[in-house]
């Protein structure tokens, strides 16, 4: 899927979704590259991520040294205010990719399309420096997210990793394994270009999808038998707030999850979509 090389149309192109993403949101995106706006970083970080005390899930000295070897650190602003950040480093170079490592928005600007915004603004910087694609990983079980990666993105989804970073204990991520779904940005995808432009793809599929994961009112997951090639894998409504109130739900739900998606995408299966109602659809290929 990956197109060698870049156009000055395409780069003008995506320059011109990242403006009119930001213009939308309300916000400015630039390029961060001084000591103070990387402690801004942090702060910002240090607020979503950890309890008060805590540290931040990046340093200020980290962030200089990416800054410095020329990886990606943007930060939105509102006025003066940083109310996003997002950073990447470089993949290999033989791949002309980039990694993107964490992307976060305030509390108080969350519904705005910041994060949207931020996504784009990391497209077009990496086709201004010939990249072809962009991998991020996020928690396969918030909903959430997977709607915006798979969906609002287009992203596609190429791995499931299990325990990934292993424990955090944040506030985020509880004392749970950290497992996570490994997506890649495919920058010349048509399907991606339209979605920077804020036109999501729609989904397809050749068939109804079976149920093979499920649960109701984040009762406790049920795997159900099918020889079905389409099926459907759903979350818990909420499992931020199920790691809080009932830990051993919230795991037994991961230990579902990851061994119906996880376990299918091991064995070559594609992960379709996502739709609102929080469910992935898999097209597990023939089965045997």
């Amino acid at each position: 899927m990956t197109i060698m090389g870049t156009s000055m149309q395409e780069t003008a192109a995506a320059a011109d979704a990242a403006d009119a993403a930001a213009a939308e949101a309300g916000i400015e995106i630039r390029i961060l590259s001084r000591v103070g706006d990387f402690a801004q970083v942090t702060a910002l970080f240090r607020s979503i991520w950890t309890a008060a005390g805590d540290r931040a899930p990046v340093n200020v000295e980290t962030l200089r040294a990416l800054s410095k070897a020329g990886s990606y650190v943007g930060g939105a602003f509102d006025g003066d205010e940083l109310v996003g950040a997002c950073f990447g480093f470089f993949a290999a170079p033989e791949r002309r990719a980039l990694h993107s490592h964490i992307a976060g928005v305030s509390t108080r600007m969350r519904g705005r399309n910041v994060g949207f915004a931020l996504k784009v603004h990391q497209r077009s910087w990496a086709l201004e420096h010939g990249l072809d694609e962009i991998s991020w990983t996020f928690d396969p079980l918030i909903s959430r997210n997977a709607y915006f990666n798979l969906v609002k993105l287009a992203a596609t989804p190429t791995g499931y990793l299990r325990n990934f970073y292993g424990q955090m204990s944040d506030a985020l991520n509880g004392a749970d394994d950290t497992d996570r779904m490994l997506v890649t940005w495919y920058l010349h995808d048509p399907a991606v270009s339209a979605a920077c432009r804020g036109s999501a793809p729609t989904a397809t599929t050749t068939g109804p999808a079976e149920t093979l994961l499920d649960g109701e009112d984040d009762a406790a997951p049920v795997v159900r038998a099918t020889s079905a090639r389409l099926v459907r894998v759903s979350l818990p409504r909420d499992i931020e707030s199920l790691r809080r109130t009932d830990p051993e739900l919230a795991t037994r739900w991961r230990l579902a999850v990851r061994e119906t998606l996880g376990d299918l995408m091991d064995e070559g299966a594609h992960v379709l979509s996502f739709d609102r109602s929080g469910a992935y659809t898999i097209d597990r290929g023939e089965v045997q």
